[in-house]
């Protein structure tokens, strides 16, 4: 198993990430509803940059790890 190490500079990243489009355009991507990032885990994450930031996301909140983010805002 390959072991997994954070990265501080994509955890900043990921933390000031807005969503680019669509109903939640404009908020943060850890801010979007559970729901709707459980939907996109169902239909197929898009491609990329945003797609892989959604995924942390979607793992992030599945595991009640919201509490991360709290001190940079």
């Amino acid at each position: 198993m390959e072991e997994l190490t954070p990265d501080p500079e994509a955890f900043l990243e990921l933390a000031e990430a807005r969503m680019p489009f669509g109903k939640y355009k404009g908020r943060l991507l850890i801010d979007l509803p559970e729901p709707y990032v459980v939907w996109f885990k169902q239909k197929g994450f898009p491609a990329g940059k945003l797609g892989k930031q959604l995924e942390t996301v979607y793992v992030i909140k599945a595991n009640g790890l919201e509490h991360l983010f709290k001190r940079l805002r």
